[in-house]
This record gives C-alpha cells, structure tokens and sequence, in this order.
C-alpha cells in the first residue's frame, strides 16, 4: 500500500500547480494558479474572463484587474502593473504565459 505524508502531497501539488513568476525589478511578482486561490478569487477571476470576451470591453481594465485577482499580494500586483503601465500589449502577454503555465497538468513557469 502506498503511504505519502502531507508534505509530500503539498511539494506534488506545488510542483503541479505552482506560480507563474515574473521578475520585475529584481524581485520576483507570484501569479498563483487559480487552484491555488481561494473560491471567491476562482469566482472573480471567471467573471473577468467571461467579460475579456465581450466586444465592448475595454481589455486592459479587465486583464489589469485579472493579474490583481491573481497576484500573490497586491503589492506584488501594483509592482508588476507600474511596470507595464497599462501596455495592452504587454498585458495580454502577462496573461498569456499565466494561462500556459497554470493549464492543469503542465509544470509553471516556476518549474523552470
């Protein structure tokens, strides 16, 4: 029979659904994996998305508020957003490599 301690299952999780990282400034700024948040954070950030998909809406504000919902604290989040000072481009990209590396299943970027 197998037999893990909980420390084990919380390394596995960790590795599984670990942060996506980005360095800004010599610090590192953690987006956490939605699995990781708690359910009302889960919430917000879906209805974020659900919105990004809408024509009329303004796709900064939402990816802005999406990295907030998903930053590890909104120090963290006010570093990252000052730097990209609201560069739609930049933004998207942000929530692109977030998305890639929090797909159930595949390493973070934090694994790297």
């Amino acid at each position: 029979m197998a037999s893990y301690s909980l420390d084990d299952i919380r390394a596995a999780a960790e590795r599984k659904y670990g942060s996506t990282d980005i360095e800004v400034g010599g610090e590192s700024v953690r987006l956490l994996n939605p699995l990781r948040l708690p359910k009302t954070r889960r919430d917000e950030l879906l209805a974020l998305q659900e919105q990004m998909g809408k024509e009329d809406s303004d796709q900064a504000e939402l990816l802005s508020k999406a990295i907030r919902t998903v930053a590890q604290s909104e120090k963290a989040a006010d570093t990252l957003l000052g730097e990209v000072g609201g560069d739609l481009a930049i933004l998207a990209e942000v929530f692109r490599h977030y998305g890639e590396s929090t797909q159930a299943g595949e390493a973070s970027a934090s694994q790297g």
